[in-house]
């Protein structure tokens, strides 16, 4: 079967077309924004990537159209679709029918770390010898690759809370039917669909009224959005992930720290020590989504002892605080994190790790929640860890960045331009600063010409 995808370099649609090509489908796309890694990977897979969305890539016509969410009624390819009455079908949609029926689901949702996490779980599921399928939206560096099959029952899927297509409102995870589900936090988010916190909320309910009973929910005691999802009612085992030296261990996950920077601490089950975790992650946040997997991990069969020694060998995921170089004694990081909370959960990460070392962070809000201005009174602060902030003016911005200057006391600058931010950057950084670089798209090239101009210096 000849399956069109379209937006097929999000990071879910690609995903998918990794998966199609796996199942024997002839896989072809399109999309505006081609940018690795996805465009890379799906390269690398055989996968055919067209440039926008012209009517000519449909011809001759495929067998079914998977459309992607951000498509929208008005796109030239969407208008084809219907007017020429071709079958199309939503990603998650096509997921839970040719993929996921039958198969032990472990769904990763919640505001932030699902990608980590969910890479974090699949690996775990790899090291101990069971083969899982896994559908990631970003690379885990240990396979290098967004999504597979498997070879066996269990299957790990990021279970996204945004909408399935323009044609199906529900949020993605609706579709998945979760046997273990993962709720890692949440928070308001994506406010071009949704109102408010409760309309999310909601959505949560529907994933957790489709996990069966024998199944488990895995999430942290003392999130009041998401315990207020679970007082609408649950019918499954929930285990909690309560916070170091918390008086109630007995009845859930705990950890202790070992290093300031958790990349070493010791894992509890009901108040019993399950092993010692000495890994190369960071950050109070990495060590939440380390604990999230293990627990589920163990809901499928692998042992606390035998997730940790996985966990020691877990290598990262692509974009998540990677090191995309170094130069002149600069380092230079490459993070998605596009919401004030993620910003300031791995900005104190880095700052544990490095103490009193220069931290200059770029960040360009690109998400349509940022772009809306729904999260600026909270930005300010989200940056306190960095020793200078650097905003980038993206298009569609409808406040005023500068505001965010007025109110920190970091040093901080707006920039019109990516060349400007660069040209800033290497006039003004030193040998031992650290560049965090933050966007959950491609920043216009960013990295590759900060990188190339330090190395020019």
């Amino acid at each position: 079967m000849h399956l069109h995808i379209l937006g097929i370099c999000g990071t879910f649609m690609g995903s998918l077309a990794v998966i199609a090509k796996a199942l024997g489908h002839q896989v072809t796309g399109s999309d505006a924004n081609v940018y690795p890694p996805m465009s890379t990977q799906l390269e690398d897979q055989g996968i055919g990537l067209c440039q926008g969305y012209s009517a000519e890539h449909l011809t001759p016509h495929p067998d079914l159209v998977v459309i992607g969410n951000a498509m929208s009624r008005g796109n030239v390819a969407v208008e084809y679709v219907l007017d020429k009455g071709l079958p199309y079908v939503s990603g998650p949609q096509w997921l839970a029918e040719h993929v996921l029926k039958d198969r032990w689901v472990l769904g990763v949702a919640g505001t932030h770390g699902k990608t980590t996490t969910s890479s974090m779980l699949a690996w775990i599921l790899d090291y101990a010898g069971l083969k899982p399928g896994y559908l990631i939206g970003g690379v885990p560096t240990n396979f290098g690759v967004s999504a597979r099959l498997g070879d066996e029952p269990s299957f790990v899927i990021e279970a996204d809370e945004y909408d399935s297509a323009f044609f199906d409102k529900r949020s993605k995870f609706i579709h998945y039917k979760a046997r273990t589900a993962i709720l890692n936090n949440l928070e308001f988010d994506h406010a071009d669909i949704f109102d408010d916190i409760s309309d999310i909320q909601k959505q949560f309910h529907q994933l957790v009224r489709t996990i069966p009973s024998l199944g488990l929910v895995v999430m942290p005691k003392g999130d009041v959005n998401l315990e207020a999802v679970i007082d609408k009612g649950c019918w499954t085992p929930c285990e909690y992930l309560v916070d170091e030296g918390c008086d109630d261990q007995e009845v859930g996950w705990a950890t202790r720290l070992i290093s300031e920077d958790a990349s070493e601490f010791e894992v509890f089950w009901k108040g019993a020590s399950q092993g010692v975790l000495r890994w190369n992650q960071y950050g109070r946040h990495n060590l939440n989504n380390g604990l999230a997997a293990i627990a589920a991990a163990r809901h499928v069969g692998v042992s606390a002892p035998i997730a940790i020694e996985a966990l020691a060998e877990f290598e990262g995921v692509a974009r998540r605080m990677e090191i995309f170089g170094k130069a002149g004694g600069i380092t230079l990081y490459d993070d998605f994190a596009h919401h004030p909370t993620a910003i300031e959960t791995t900005l104190k990460g880095l700052r544990a790790k490095v103490g009193d070392e220069r931290i200059i962070t770029v960040i360009e809000p690109r998400s349509n929640t940022m772009k809306s201005g729904v999260h600026k009174d909270k930005l300010a602060l989200s940056v306190k860890a960095a020793d200078e902030v650097i905003w980038l003016k993206p298009d569609g911005l409808v406040w005023d960045l500068n505001c965010i200057s007025d109110a920190s006391s970091t040093p901080t600058s707006v920039y019109a331009s990516v060349e400007e931010i660069v040209s800033h950057i290497a006039d003004t950084a030193k040998a031992g600063d650290h560049v965090l670089v933050m966007s959950n798209g491609g920043f216009g090239g960013l990295h590759k010409k900060l990188l190339a101009r330090l190395n020019s210096r």
